[in-house]
C-alpha cells in the first residue's frame, strides 16, 4: 500500500474527504450513487467512499477504519488482500488478462470447480450474480423449451429486468414469465407450478436471505421436494449460490443435505473480491449451454479466474469454511449476551458465516439503523437491512473489537429507548 493507512484517535470520525467525493459525484453519476452500494438510504454515519483493506479491517477515504462484517457484500471471504490471492491474480496480470482467446487458467479453473463441486460437470464463467443467474435460465429454457420460472417471493436473484426487486424501466413482458412461491412450502411451489404452463426451472436460494427480514435455513424436506418436483414436471432445479457460495461448504450449498442441483449459479467469494462469475451444471444440461449465445467483453478475463484458482486453493488449504462458522458462533454468542444483559429483545438469524440481527417490535427498522450508526461510530462497519458476512481473516483482536462496538451500540439503543 504506498499511502500509510490512517487510524484517527477513538471517537473522531472525519467526513471532509467524502463529503467532497459525494458533492462531485451528484454531478456527474445518477442520484450521485446507484445500486446496493448506495450509502445514500443508510445513517449518516456511513461513509460513501472507501479506500482500503487488509484482512477483517478496512478504512474509508477519511481514514476511518472499521473492522468489517460486510465483506464488500460478500466477495471477500478470505479477507482483503489475501497474498497467495493477490500474488496469483498479479502473476496472470503482468502476462496478460483481456485477450483476443481466454488463457490457459480457465481451463485450470474449469477443472478444479468441476472437481470441488459435487453435481458439477462442467462451468462457463462470467462476471457477476446477475450474469450468473440470467444464464441458467436462458440454459433451462433452452433445455426445456419451456418459458416460466418459479421463484420465491421477496428473494433476490440479480438486477436483470426478470428478476430486479426494483420495477423502473422494467415491462409487463418482462415478468409475464415468473411465478412465485413461498420459502419452504413446498405445496406453495406445487401451487405455483400447476398455474400455469409447466415451468422451465425453479430457482432457489440456498437459505431465505431476503433483505429486512429474518433469515430462514432451508427446511431438508423442502429441498429434497424441490428436487423430485423437477424430476416428475421435467424443470431445471436451480441452486442461486451467488451469495452462499464457498462460504457454507466447499462445494455446493446444498452438498451437506445430499441435494444437487441440475445447474448452479455463483460469484461474490469465488475469487475473493476479483470481478468473476461461473455457472456449474449437470451432464444433462450441456448440450443446451453449448447452444445458447451468452458472452461479455471481459467474461474470458484472466486475472480473475487465477485468483479464483488461488481462492478455492486458499479456502481448502486454510480450512476456512470451519474457520468463517466458529468466529460467526463466536460473535453469535456475544451479541445475544450483550442483548441479554440489556434486556433487549432480538432476533439473531441465518448460518453463523452469514448472519443478520432485528429487533423485536422494530418499526421500520429504526432501532437496527439506530445500532447500525453507533456500531460505525465505533468502528464497526455492518448494516441493517442485509445480512452480514465473516471472513476466514478475522482475528480473536478484530472480534474482540467488534463486540466492544456492538457493546457500545446495544447501549445507544437502550438510550433511544428511555
Amino acid at each position: 500500500m504506498k499511502q500509510p493507512l490512517i487510524r484517527p484517535p477513538t471517537g473522531s470520525r472525519p467526513r471532509s474527504v467524502d463529503a467532497d467525493l459525494r458533492r462531485r459525484a451528484r454531478a456527474v453519476i445518477p442520484g450521485g450513487m446507484y445500486g446496493h452500494q448506495a450509502a445514500g438510504p443508510l445513517p449518516p454515519e456511513y461513509p460513501q467512499f472507501m479506500r482500503a483493506g487488509r484482512g477483517a479491517r478496512i478504512w474509508d477515504v477519511d481514514g476511518n477504519e472499521y473492522v468489517d462484517l460486510m465483506c464488500s457484500y460478500g466477495p471477500v471471504v478470505l479477507g482483503h488482500q489475501h497474498p497467495a490471492v493477490e500474488e496469483a491474480a498479479a502473476a496472470q496480470a503482468e502476462l496478460a488478462d483481456c485477450q483476443n482467446g481466454p488463457s490457459a487458467v480457465m481451463v485450470d479453473l474449469a477443472e478444479l470447480l468441476v472437481r470441488t463441486v459435487g453435481h458439477a460437470d462442467w462451468a462457463m464463467f462470467a462476471k457477476n450474480g446477475t450474469d450468473a443467474t440470467t444464464t441458467c435460465v436462458t440454459i433451462a429454457r433452452a433445455q426445456t423449451g419451456r418459458e416460466r420460472i418459479l421463484v420465491a417471493t421477496g428473494a433476490y436473484h440479480g438486477s436483470a429486468p426478470w428478476c430486479t426487486p426494483r420495477l423502473g424501466g422494467v415491462t409487463a413482458a418482462d415478468r409475464v414469465n415468473i411465478g412465485h412461491y413461498t420459502y419452504n412450502d413446498l405445496p406453495s411451489v406445487v401451487a405455483a407450478a400447476a398455474e400455469g404452463p409447466e415451468p422451465a426451472a425453479i430457482v432457489v436460494s440456498p437459505f431465505k436471505h431476503d433483505a429486512g427480514f429474518d433469515q430462514e435455513l432451508v427446511d431438508p424436506a423442502f429441498a429434497r421436494g424441490l428436487r423430485s418436483l423437477c424430476d416428475r414436471i421435467g424443470a431445471a432445479l436451480i441452486l442461486d449460490d451467488v451469495r452462499c457460495g464457498f462460504r457454507l461448504h466447499l462445494g455446493s450449498s446444498w452438498e451437506p443435505i445430499g441435494v444437487q442441483p441440475d445447474l448452479s449459479a455463483w460469484s461474490k467469494a469465488i475469487a475473493n473480491g476479483h470481478a468473476l462469475a461461473a455457472v456449474l451444471g449437470s451432464d444433462r444440461f450441456r448440450e443446451s449451454a453449448r447452444r445458447i449465445f451468452v458472452t461479455g467483453s471481459f467474461w474470458f478475463s484472466a486475472a480473475p479466474m487465477a485468483a479464483a484458482v488461488a481462492t478455492i486453493r486458499a479456502l481448502r488449504e486454510q480450512d476456512a469454511i470451519a474457520t468463517m462458522d466458529r468466529l460467526g458462533r463466536d460473535l453469535r454468542a456475544g451479541i445475544m449476551a450483550q442483548a441479554a444483559a440489556r434486556g433487549i429483545e432480538v432476533n439473531y438469524t441465518g448460518p453463523p458465516a452469514m448472519p443478520y440481527l432485528t429487533f423485536l417490535g422494530d418499526r421500520n427498522h429504526e432501532q437496527a439503523c439506530a445500532f447500525a450508526a453507533a456500531a460505525m461510530r465505533h468502528g464497526v462497519y455492518l448494516h441493517p437491512r442485509h445480512n452480514w458476512f465473516i471472513s476466514a481473516a478475522m482475528t480473536q483482536a478484530d472480534l474482540g473489537r467488534a463486540l466492544t462496538g456492538t457493546e457500545a451500540a446495544f447501549a445507544a439503543v437502550g438510550e433511544a429507548r428511555t
